[in-house]
């Protein structure tokens, strides 16, 4: 289990809030096929999470508590529109509104608004939820790369949970360089030099890290975005006989369960349509699949087996520039969410301090 280093991190509290998870984006959460009829509970970004479906099939979350005793609400019944705990039936709403205490006539829990809920999306076969904090309440835009939404594109995702911390996932994305080594027994990462110079150049979204000199060889480059969202891009180049479409995509997300865990969302997209669009999902799904979860768990298995706090030991090199620079990128929305929050937190006290004098004020002119 790859974590970060605790006892140096305890001092750091911006580093702290970065191995929690970084707020204020969205993230997928969920495959669409996860979440049925029954409540199903989940913890992301340390957050606990109960998520259900209305009776048109929509998506709701909420903070997996209830208000009444703290009993999961994961565990309790889909109503529809709202969540029944199991413990006592208090029956709470898609946006976290108390709508019925049926032990007591009544109750002033009722139509109290007592639980977090969370903006929803649906998208490409996953439920993805907005994580903003109390500065950023209101969802950004989410903007999802082309091949997700594309008509021209077919996709398949894949998920996997690593006992490793998020920020290892991306680190391992943003390493095009470890291709040629790590995966150098994989149906489609055999070729291309195992020595290059990488460069690093921007982008309308974030960045691209790339190969100087080969493109469509092996693992040559890969594009960091931020768009509502964190997601990477890569391309692998294939064989003719492995079907149509020409290089195959990967679009990534690195989703924070916790200090020490994560889940990753790849998406295995292919530029395809009509006929060689049947044909390609007919071979991804008889002979391709296995491939590419092998190629997957070698990853897996590597960060998972690193050493304690890897990244505070680390003797890094030119390869590496595209990973320090997304590191560093990554600290700075950190310091940006603590100063928006800090402001956010100093004005809501003042406004509470001039409602409480303008209070005082009108009972001495009463007296």
């Amino acid at each position: 289990m790859t974590s970060p280093a605790t006892s140096q991190h305890a001092a750091d509290p911006i580093q702290s809030y970065l191995d929690r998870g970084l707020r204020n984006y969205w993230y997928p959460v969920a495959p669409s096929w996860q979440v049925g009829d029954a409540p199903v509970g989940i913890t992301r970004l340390g957050d606990q999470i109960v998520l259900w479906r209305d009776k048109e099939g929509k998506v709701h979350a909420l903070e997996d508590r209830c208000p009444h005793r703290g009993a999961r609400l994961s565990l309790g019944w889909n109503l529809g529109g709202s969540v029944a705990c199991w413990y006592h039936g208090i029956e709470i709403n898609g946006g976290g509104t108390v709508t019925k205490v049926p032990a007591v006539s009544a109750c002033p829990l009722e139509g109290q608004k007592c639980v977090k809920s969370y903006p929803v999306e649906e998208h490409a076969g996953a439920i993805f939820l907005w994580f903003g904090d109390d500065a950023h309440k209101e969802p950004a835009p989410l903007r999802l790369p082309e091949e997700l939404v594309g008509d021209e594109y077919a996709s398949f995702l894949c998920m996997s949970n690593w006992k490793c911390n998020y920020q290892y996932a991306i680190d391992n994305v943003m390493d095009p360089m470890h291709g040629a080594y790590l995966h150098a027994t994989s149906h489609s990462m055999a070729e291309g030099d195992k020595q290059a110079d990488m460069r690093v150049r921007k982008t309308e979204t974030g960045l691209m890290f790339e190969k100087v000199g080969q493109r469509d060889v092996n693992f040559d480059w890969v594009e960091l975005g931020e768009t509502g969202c964190l997601w990477m891009r890569l391309a692998i180049p294939y064989k003719k006989k492995f079907g149509p479409g020409g290089n195959f995509g990967i679009i990534g997300f690195a989703v924070p369960v916790d200090e020490n865990n994560c889940q990753v969302y790849f998406w295995r997209t292919r530029k395809v349509q009509g006929w060689q669009r049947d044909a390609w999902r007919f071979m991804y799904r008889n002979r391709l699949e296995g491939l590419h979860w092998a190629v997957l768990e070698q990853d897996r298995y590597v960060l998972e087996s690193m050493a304690p706090n890897a990244r505070e030991h680390e003797f890094l090199y030119q390869h590496d520039v595209g990973m320090t620079r997304v590191r560093r990128m990554l600290r700075q929305r950190a310091q940006q969410d603590f100063a928006a929050l800090e402001a956010h937190r100093a004005e809501a006290a003042q406004s509470a301090q001039t409602g409480s004098a303008q209070t005082e004020a009108a009972g001495h002119s009463h007296a």
